[in-house]
């Protein structure tokens, strides 16, 4: 009897455990990978405060490469689950060239730079500061100017942040895009440091920083080339690139994907944008009525797969010959957020803290930069202007390489210096940052040797990345079995 009740014990618990195993097999045995931002702010915080911890910068061979895989999926995660079209195309864009790796990582970049510089003066920095992040732009009156033209990075940093950022981009670009040499390329960069420390040096000793401003009438040899390829005529400007055959509306196209059944949507968020920022309607853009709306596609490398769209708002004229074009794009926080130095300066989140960057570094700037909500989403905007263009760097010889890598450290000491002027910083920058930089020699071939290493380092993450990208690595976003 004893025997016979075991054995149904045993038959018994064995159905159990069989059917306990069918359960487990109908269960989701994967969970997504959570996110590492508030991990690196502790990182930051233990680096600040002098803790000996090996950051990423210091990983080699598998662990680097793991590191680099599993930081570009957590930050392309949306775009990859939703298998957005643009992320693909974002990551071939990534592969084909490093400076696109460059400008398409800066989370990457940033991680390696974890909790660095605690001891440097803080400014409102850029946080994405490269030869291309420079521009012309039209100011408040639409009137063509030359500055920093790319905020969605924008956060409160160590100055050197920005510096850093700005001559290793313009070591690789210089190497891309001009095939200069590794001394050539030294020239260059120091020519970028230089222009930020004369103009910083400047602005400590005139406190111009808030009227000075690179205009067509008042720009080195460089930048009046730029100035005179950007201009447009807005009427053939629209016509060529925008409006369909009768003027009436976004054209379509593989770039321009009209949405016209949505103009009421966005005529809202055109008048939440004027009333946030109390916009004096100017003449040339009429009643700031919405004409239409369109889907852009492929726009950006840092950016793509991101929501964006253009809103055409009708002209004075109402011909079609002078309307105005005003770009949404959905934001994001910033690659730097949980990675500086802790601050108690907070420039706001996503597109607030874009909005601020423009406000405080682009002093009498684009009317139409604002942050809105669209569909419960938070939305950066700005006008596209006829004139809004960036430098050709292929077109730059040896000697114009370094005269523009000059002009944008001095715009990009411009942008800093702002920082106590319109920004949160409660001390006199300027100064500050001049005594930070002494001996001078030393700061600048720290630059250099950062700026190298950096490189390198960069050179032997993207030839992995091709690697791993044919391979099906960005296929995925990084999940946790169990």
């Amino acid at each position: 009897m004893a025997t016979q009740k075991t054995q149904q014990k045993k038959a018994s618990g064995k159905s159990q455990a069989a059917k306990a195993k069918e359960e487990a097999a109908t269960v989701e045995p994967v969970v997504k990978a959570s996110g590492r931002i508030e991990s690196f702010r502790e990182l930051a915080k233990k680096i600040a405060g002098g803790e000996q911890i090996i950051p990423p910068a210091h990983l080699t061979g598998i662990a680097r490469r793991h590191h680099v895989r599993s930081t570009l999926r957590e930050d392309h995660q949306t775009r990859i689950e939703q298998k957005a079209a643009g992320a693909r195309e974002k990551f071939e864009k990534l592969a084909n060239s490093r400076y696109s790796f460059f400008r398409g990582t800066a989370l990457l970049f940033y991680r390696d730079m974890v909790g660095a510089d605690s001891h440097m003066p803080s400014v409102l920095a850029l946080g994405d500061v490269h030869p291309e992040n420079f521009g012309v732009m039209p100011n408040k009156e639409g009137v063509p100017i030359f500055s920093v033209n790319d905020f969605d990075e924008a956060i409160y940093a160590p100055f050197t942040w920005d510096i850093k950022r700005g001559a290793v981009g313009f070591w690789i670009a210089a190497k891309e895009e001009g095939d200069l040499s590794r001394k050539q390329r030294r020239k260059i960069v120091r020519a970028f440091v230089d222009g930020y420390l004369t103009g910083m040096e400047q602005f400590a000793e005139s406190e111009t920083e808030k009227g000075d401003t690179f205009r067509p009438d008042n720009s080195p040899k460089v930048l009046q080339r730029l100035f005179e390829q950007a201009w447009k005529e807005r009427e053939d400007w629209l016509w060529a690139d925008y409006l369909k055959p009768n003027g009436r509306g976004f054209r379509s196209d593989d770039e321009l994907e009209p949405i016209s059944s949505q103009k009421d949507k966005f005529q809202k968020a055109v008048d939440d944008l004027a009333k946030q920022k109390d916009i004096k309607t100017p003449g040339r853009a009429g009643e700031l009525k919405v004409k239409d709306v369109c889907v852009r596609h492929g726009q950006g490398t840092a950016s793509l797969g991101l929501p964006r769209y253009y809103v055409l708002i009708e002209g004075p004229s109402k011909n079609a010959t002078d309307d105005l074009i005003i770009e949404f794009k959905k934001a994001r926080h910033s690659a730097l957020e949980g990675l500086t130095p802790p601050s108690d300066f907070s420039a706001g989140s996503e597109a607030e803290r874009i909005a601020h960057g423009q406000s405080v570094q682009l002093a009498h700037g684009d009317i139409f930069y604002g942050a809105v909500e669209i569909d419960g989403e938070s939305y950066m905007s700005r006008e596209r202007a006829p004139f809004r263009d960036d430098i050709d760097l292929d077109e730059l010889s040896k000697k114009t390489w370094r005269a523009y890598a000059h002009v944008c450290g001095q715009a990009l000491a411009q942008a800093h210096a702002l920082s106590d002027d319109l920004g949160q910083v409660d001390y006199d920058v300027e100064p500050s940052i001049m005594a930070a930089c002494k001996p001078r020699k030393l700061f600048l071939e720290d630059i250099l040797r950062f700026t190298v290493e950096s490189a390198d380092r960069i050179k032997r993450d993207h030839l992995e990345f091709i690697e791993d990208f044919e391979l099906g690595a960005y296929d995925r976003i990084d999940m946790v079995y169990r």
